[in-house]
């Protein structure tokens, strides 16, 4: 196969001319000549054989390449196995995913929040000019997914333009915010731009638990009417909270909230001790709490019959694991597992866990890369830097990679390092080292009892 890869990056080695040979091949764009026609041919091998590699039909990937997101991703990771050939987890050409903090202006003064935004901008966010560059590195890399966050981003007047921009040059655009923007016209001016899914943080069922978490009285009132509104408006919503001692019990509450409101899917963020985190560490659940929510996290995808996610690397151990295998993970649910048996582990050791710096990347206001909005370190500046370059040669970001040398959670040769990793951010926000144990695991349990945090 490498061989056949190596025509193919000759030939259509820029991400963009290589999204169309996959779009001929979907059967979604027209050839051009016959060198297209040859291309195709080619790419039909290809994606064969990588779909026997998860264990998939390649005539269910071919349905899914219909959609200009997808093309896109598998267009990195074809040229991921050209350049880099098969590795675990696997290195793609880009990152599927960029999370972009557009601004630290926020609306809201919530306790966890890791890039300390408050009602006033930051010094040097990025003028209308620097963000279109910034959104030109990200097209012309081959990103399939961007994730507009903040601060607050429906704050910021250019995140209308760049929105659409992005969806017209075929990425996924969602957007991350606090919900209590969103009337029915700004519900509606989103799913004019391209705006395809709308994260809205609920960080609880109850809404008094929520505003003094959020830091403003009426924040959940404000965050319900949001997202009524966007569903109003057939947009695909989500409802994302953090994990803690406050509401970890309230899974089945919370999945009958988003049921309710007619959401799309729940997003369970991993609590992280950085930014205004690290004053409420003691909120952070032990391993094996933490563990047990995953379980029930996994049991209310089952019984709600609702896309639940979470951002915590251990939850692919208990969704692989489950009566009815499947996969579900930070950006991905697989739910395939009776008709292909072998794909969920296959696809978790793919995309490998913990995506920081393996199959995504977030920038902030000021252009700065980091290897994930948790982990406050910069690895470059997207427009001084460019963004394929940061990706391919920034030795932090090329260390998260491996996951055999001087890699140190669970014990170092964890079993399930290639499919979990461990959250990189907790590593890095409890004990300073990236490479070290995530104390969130129970195999870790002896770091976590170490740590000089208020346990309960």
């Amino acid at each position: 196969m490498r061989l056949l890869l190596r025509s193919i990056i000759r030939k259509y080695g820029e991400p963009r001319r290589l999204v169309r040979i996959l779009g001929i091949y979907a059967g979604v764009e027209k050839s051009l000549s016959i060198f297209d026609d040859i291309a195709v041919s080619i790419i039909s091998l290809i994606v064969s054989r990588i779909a026997n590699m998860v264990g998939i039909d390649e005539d269910y990937l071919k349905i899914y390449l219909r959609d200009s997101y997808m093309r896109r991703g598998l267009a990195s990771l074809i040229l991921g196995l050209g350049y880099y050939g098969i590795t675990r987890p696997q290195r793609i050409y880009a990152p599927f995913m960029i999370v972009w903090d557009f601004t630290k202006v926020c609306n809201l003064k919530c306790a966890h929040c890791y890039a300390l935004a408050s009602p006033y901008p930051s010094q040097g966010e990025l003028s209308l000019e620097g963000k279109l560059r910034v959104l030109k590195e990200i097209d012309e890399s081959g990103v399939a997914i961007l994730a507009i966050s903040g601060g607050e981003p429906l704050l910021n007047r250019d995140f209308w333009i760049i929105a659409e921009r992005a969806y017209k040059a075929g990425l996924l655009v969602s957007v991350a915010t606090n919900g209590t923007l969103i009337s029915r016209s700004v519900a509606r001016r989103l799913k004019e731009v391209g705006v395809r899914y709308v994260e809205v943080s609920v960080d609880s069922p109850y809404p008094e638990v929520h505003d003094r978490f959020r830091g403003v009285k009426g924040a959940w009132d404000k965050a319900i009417n949001g997202i009524k509104n966007a569903k109003a408006e057939k947009l695909n919503v989500g409802i994302a909270f953090t994990v803690t001692k406050l509401n970890y019990k309230d899974v089945d509450d919370m999945i009958r909230l988003a049921k309710e409101l007619g959401v799309d899917a729940v997003v369970a963020f991993n609590f992280i001790p950085t930014g205004r985190g690290k004053s409420i560490v003691s909120l952070d659940l032990n391993p094996y709490e933490r563990y047990e929510f995953l379980k029930m996290l996994y049991r209310a995808w089952r019984e709600f019959n609702l896309q639940v996610y979470s951002t915590s690397p251990q939850y692919s151990l208990v969704t692989v694991s489950g009566e009815r295998r499947g996969l579900a993970s930070h950006f991905l649910i697989f739910d395939e597992g009776k008709r292909y048996p072998v794909a969920p582990i296959a696809i978790a050791e793919l995309i490998g866990g913990c995506g920081a710096g393996v199959t995504y990347m977030a920038i902030e206001a000021n252009g700065d890369a980091q290897p994930c909005v948790f982990i406050p370190i910069k690895v470059g500046n997207i427009i001084k830097d460019g963004l394929l370059n940061i990706w391919h040669n920034n030795p932090i970001l090329n260390s998260l990679r491996d996951r055999d040398n001087n890699y140190r959670c669970g014990g170092g040769l964890c079993p399930f390092r290639y499919i979990c990793g461990g959250c990189r951010a907790r590593a890095y926000g409890y004990l300073g080292d990236l490479k070290g144990p995530d104390s969130g695991c129970p195999l870790n349990y002896d770091t976590w009892s170490k740590l000089n945090i208020l346990h309960n």
